[in-house]
């Protein structure tokens, strides 16, 4: 019979899910930066351009989150085949959101990854 792995062994897996989702948002955003998508054309563009596999019931709370907080705006447009699509895009207030997220997040993942070139450089060499 296997049993459960210890707690010290679920870690990992509990920090990268947190990691992931304070991420999300602005992978949300930021798939907007280009132009309007419908909600599984933004699930496709994250999984392409960033490998983040998410469930539509993780994405559309977002983008309702972003759209209570005027970041994103919405609408219908009917489809010429099939049912009509919610389009998402960013609002001016988003933008500018966006381009003030990613400016700290790149001062702070380029301070994070100073502090593991050591332990980086530990798993190349070996």
């Amino acid at each position: 019979m296997a049993m459960a792995p210890r707690e010290s062994e679920r870690e990992p897996d509990r920090w990268e899910a947190q990691l992931r989702k304070g991420a999300l948002e602005m992978a949300a955003l930021a798939s907007l930066w280009k132009g309007r998508l419908y909600g599984l054309e933004i699930i496709r563009f994250l999984e392409t351009n960033s490998r983040l596999v998410l469930a539509e019931g993780t994405v559309y709370p977002i983008l309702n989150r972003l759209k209570a907080d005027g970041l994103v705006a919405s609408e219908w447009v009917e489809a010429e085949a099939g049912h009509p699509r919610k389009y998402y895009s960013l609002t001016e207030t988003g933008h500018a959101r966006l381009r003030a997220m990613a400016s700290a997040w790149a001062n702070f993942s380029a301070g994070i990854t100073r502090l593991l070139e050591p332990v980086l450089q530990i798993e190349v060499t070996q």
